[in-house]
């Protein structure tokens, strides 16, 4: 059968074959009032046998995972086909992340690993970090790996994350600048403004980045306390 179905805040939204169901600010699917967010960003449509996303926005991307290890970002006015069974979303705009999936029937491709970009640009690479750069990166991601289902996820401040594992904000913005650097040579978008400076929303689409790559996943929260713990003896 074509049916699928869209999941987000644990609602789920069947689709029949022809469908066209639009997320965004004022859509089929109206996810949150944020400003930042495109009235109509992005399009779960099926054409040709196939179930297609497209991002309708003109300056936002999309992350989306699938299968085992399969990552792809999807720019502004870019589409792909959804054949991996269930495709997870995440897209931030503003301070926020916001996470959704979309169920496909009978999956016409087996697993793919390594991220890719359907955009334009260059495959991007999976980064090698040291414990205390994931650390940092789970930290940021704490709430959205902490919550069941899809939804909406706020990003701490650097102080707040920096407190919450008994860093000094330097510590932790001297980190978080070399994991940004790192990801923005291997060609993630988001961690650099223009001009090479550093974006001023590289947090949230750090969180963006590796929660849909799944470089950081629940298993990984036990650290943030561990590194809590042990900043407090010291």
């Amino acid at each position: 059968m074509s049916t699928a179905v869209v999941e987000y805040c644990g609602e789920q939204f069947p689709l029949g074959a022809g469908a066209r169901f639009s997320i965004g600010r004022e859509a089929d699917l109206t996810i949150d009032d944020n400003p930042y967010l495109h009235r109509r960003f992005l399009l779960v449509y099926h054409q040709n046998a196939l179930w297609w996303l497209s991002n309708l926005g003109t300056h936002l991307s999309v992350s989306v995972s699938a299968g085992d290890g399969f990552t792809a970002t999807l720019g502004p006015g870019a589409q792909m086909p959804l054949v991996y069974g269930v495709s997870t979303i995440v897209f931030t705009a503003g301070p926020t992340t916001y996470e959704l999936s979309v169920h496909t029937p009978q999956p016409t491709v087996g697993a793919v690993t390594g991220p890719a970009m359907i955009s334009g640009t260059t495959t991007q690479g999976v980064p090698m970090l040291t414990e205390s750069q994931k650390l940092l990166i789970v930290v940021l991601a704490e709430e959205i790996l902490r919550r069941d289902g899809t939804g909406a996820s706020s990003i701490p401040s650097s102080a707040q994350a920096a407190g919450r594992l008994g860093w000094s904000i330097t510590k932790f913005n001297r980190k978080l600048d070399n994991v940004c650097d790192k990801l923005d040579q291997l060609g993630v978008s988001g961690m650099r403004a223009g001009g090479g400076r550093l974006a001023t929303n590289r947090r949230a689409k750090l969180v963006e980045y590796a929660v849909a790559s799944r470089i950081v996943s629940r298993a990984d929260l036990p650290m943030i306390d561990a590194e809590a713990a042990r900043n407090q003896v010291s």
